[in-house]
């Protein structure tokens, strides 16, 4: 990965976005000595100008961001890394220093909770104990969901309807686990039929 670091004076920016979600989180700058601790690391630090040093994420508030990816833009002098925030990321208290947390690609994270619950075996957790009941039991579950759907679509209940759609997205993501598929091998499948 070649980065020209000369541009503007040994700094370029960075681009911080949620691997999961796609959110902007925020911008840095790093220059040559800040991008290979990144990468070695794999955790972000930048060149931060205002202290004139190195300065790790997170390293005051705990609050870390784990690399996912790193991309450079075409010309070579702008990084694009996605990452895992460990919690709020912008010094205001808020989830990103463009705003709060967004809903768009929520679905996501809510894919890595149902993950981790099925994978960390949490036994108190309603993912796990549906999961535990095997392929027949959730598949079931799922069409139950897509059947009250159905009913609620034909009334005009627009909370009652966006629950009920809710709850089999919810659901869905759980048969999807099971059958060791990705919500992102869904998306590619419609994006290949996208003509």
């Amino acid at each position: 990965m070649k980065i020209n670091f000369n541009k503007s004076k040994g700094l370029v920016p960075v681009i911080i976005q949620d691997d999961r979600t796609l959110q902007v989180l925020m911008l840095g700058y790093m220059n040559e000595e800040a991008f290979e601790k990144t990468e070695k690391e794999k955790i972000v630090t930048f060149f931060s100008r205002s202290k004139n040093r190195l300065w790790t994420k997170g390293e005051e508030s705990g609050n870390f961001l784990t690399v996912k990816s790193i991309d450079v833009d075409c010309d070579q002098d702008t990084i694009l890394i996605k990452a895992i925030p460990g919690n709020m990321v912008c010094h205001t208290g808020s989830f990103s220093c463009f705003g709060d947390k967004s809903s768009k690609g929520f679905l996501y994270e809510l894919e890595g909770k149902i993950n981790q619950r099925i994978d960390e075996k949490v036994e108190d957790s309603y993912t796990y104990s549906l999961y535990e009941k095997g392929i027949n039991k959730m598949a079931q579950k799922v069409g139950e969901e897509a059947v009250e759907l159905v009913i609620e679509a034909k009334d005009n209940n627009d909370d009652l309807f966006k629950n009920e759609a809710a709850d089999l997205l919810y659901h869905y993501l759980i048969l999807l686990k099971a059958k060791n598929i990705r919500l992102e091998d869904i998306e590619e499948t419609l994006m290949s039929r996208d003509k």
